[in-house]
């Protein structure tokens, strides 16, 4: 009898593991799909959409805001990349690489691009690493060598 009951509670347990495992990357495929989703907002410039995938407030952390993290609201958000676009209209990111990470954290390798009403073009490698939680992003985390100068 404490033989069955172990073999029940095993195959309980790994009916369990086996749940998680395909929510788990079910939540993955979502999150990456809302990101790919997110691209292609952005290579539109389609800035007030693009916000809308954020929670209000959301945290960012980006050379550009300095160092340590800073709350944006949607607003602010679309205001920035509205006047970035206005510097450089054909204003282009390009994904090398999407990295799921945990059932909450997609990590994106692209190479943004554009060119500058004097005609200089720019090409700089980034990293971003998103926190998605309930199907909005909380947390835009971006790296990229900012003293380097644009090729």
């Amino acid at each position: 009898m404490r033989a069955i009951k172990i073999l029940v509670s095993g195959i309980i347990l790994s009916s369990m593991l086996m749940s998680c495992e395909k929510s788990n990357e079910k939540i993955q495929a979502e999150n990456e799909m809302l990101i790919r989703n997110y691209f292609e907002l952005f290579n539109k410039h389609k800035w007030k959409a693009l916000s809308e995938m954020y929670v209000e407030n959301a945290e960012f952390k980006d050379p550009s805001f300095g160092n340590g993290i800073v709350k944006q609201s949607k607003a602010e958000f679309v205001k920035k990349y509205a006047e970035l676009n206005q510097i450089f209209p054909d204003l282009k990111d390009s994904i090398l690489q999407i990295y799921p990470s945990g059932d909450k954290n997609i990590i994106v390798e692209f190479v943004s691009t554009g060119t500058a009403p004097d005609q200089s073009k720019f090409e700089l490698p980034i990293s971003t690493i998103f926190t998605i939680e309930n199907g909005k992003i909380t947390k835009d985390y971006t790296y990229y060598d900012n003293f380097e100068e644009a090729k």
